[in-house]
């Protein structure tokens, strides 16, 4: 460099050149990456700490609340109908021994009175 100006031989000019070209191209790349940061910063800070994304929360925990609601309520049903049907199964299978104790009675009392 001299003066501020790079100097070279004029064979070496086209690879100092390209090196150069790319050299300012990565440069140009990195402030352009960071140009808008601060900006961007602001921007996301703002949408978190403003009213559309309280809203678009709030839409998010209540429909998940309703959901929960909702799987509340089928649960407390569904109990409700095992607990009907246990009933049920329970009255079957009582009837169903007292039948076949009837059965067994009938039976024994029977062959009592044939024998004696």
């Amino acid at each position: 460099m001299v003066e501020g100006v790079w100097v070279t031989h004029p064979r070496a000019a086209l690879p100092v050149a390209m090196i150069l070209r790319q050299s300012l191209l990565e440069l140009a790349l990195a402030r352009q990456a960071t140009e808008g940061q601060q900006t961007k910063t602001e921007m996301v800070y703002q949408y978190l700490t403003g009213p559309r994304f309280r809203q678009r929360v709030e839409a998010i925990v209540e429909a998940f609340s309703t959901m929960q609601e909702d799987l509340d309520k089928e649960r407390k049903a569904i109990m409700k109908q095992w607990d009907k049907r246990e009933e049920q199964i329970e009255r079957v299978m009582g009837a169903t021994v007292g039948m076949y104790g009837a059965c067994r009675g009938l039976r024994g009392s029977r062959c009592r009175r044939l024998r004696g």
